[in-house]
């Protein structure tokens, strides 16, 4: 393969607008990220309001073209920024298929969509979804061990609850079952399935009041199910908050202090790399 200067002069101002772009979009390092991030939180919080702005029709009616401008002028950054997302990497698929690819996508299409399919308007409260997109901006250096103290806590602790909701919901087909019999139809118990949702309702002290018990000894269990359902909010809690103090401690001893930036690889756009890192953790491509 011969050597053309010509043809390397010509790549490097590619590669290195790519770059920058990449930079600023994907990382928050950098000051121009930082600013990046900040202007796309603002927008976000901007385009939520809105959404609830159009849904009471004593505003949308007053103010339905000024509304539906910002929303325009809001949906055509977020496709520019959804464009320069897919162009500043090197594998675009691993984006546009990735969690916050799918959900950058649904929440700037439904406005296209409203326009080109009748009926599509519904579809306009899609665009909600771009509430998520915050967590993938406020990837600061100073939230990423938090993040990562959190997850491993909440992984560390998935069995146990899952273990209680499963106790949890035979607790309630139990009881739910026993009330079914001991209550009339008059009450509201007209079936198992009715009894068991009643059981949930007061076990999770919600208690809509669209059914009641009748009996002494319906409000009897009922007042069990009540005293129960204040243990039962309080036993998740305590789980996830046992194995995020030992996390907690484990991070003072140094036995998983890991210190991690906000570096997003080229070419895979996976994040979380140490500072010290040269190479992605998952394709091994050279970070900047």
């Amino acid at each position: 393969m011969t050597y053309n200067p010509k043809l390397l002069k010509e790549e490097k101002p590619q590669q290195g607008w790519k770059n920058k772009l990449h930079e600023i979009i994907y990382e928050a390092d950098t000051p121009l990220g930082k600013w990046f991030d900040l202007i796309l939180i603002l927008l976000i919080l901007l385009s939520v309001i809105l959404i609830m702005f159009e849904s009471v029709k004593e505003i949308d009616d007053l103010y339905h073209g000024t509304l539906l401008t910002l929303e325009w002028i809001i949906t055509i950054f977020f496709t520019i920024e959804y464009i320069a997302r897919i162009i500043s990497i090197k594998k675009p698929f691993k984006y546009i298929f990735s969690f916050y690819g799918i959900i950058d996508f649904i929440s700037t299409i439904p406005l296209y969509l409203s326009y080109l399919f009748a009926g599509s308007q519904v579809l306009l409260a899609v665009r909600v979804f771009r509430m998520l997109r915050i967590f993938r901006i406020l990837k600061l250096v100073k939230f990423i061990g938090e993040a990562s103290q959190l997850t491993r806590a909440l992984k560390a602790s998935r069995a146990k609850i899952a273990v209680f909701i499963y106790v949890v919901l035979i607790l309630s087909v139990i009881m739910g079952t026993i009330m079914y019999l001991i209550e009339s139809d008059a009450a509201g118990f007209t079936s198992i399935p009715r009894s068991i949702y009643w059981t949930i309702v007061t076990l999770t002290t919600v208690g809509y009041g669209d059914i009641a018990p009748q009996t002494a000894v319906g409000q009897f269990i009922a007042t069990v199910i009540m005293i129960l359902g204040y243990g039962i909010i309080a036993v998740p809690t305590g789980i996830v908050t046992v194995e995020f103090s030992k996390s907690g401690k484990a991070n003072v001893n140094g036995e998983q202090l890991v210190s991690l930036n906000t570096q997003c690889c080229k070419s895979c756009s996976k994040e979380g790399h140490r500072d010290d890192a040269t190479h992605c953790f998952n394709c091994g491509s050279q970070l900047r």
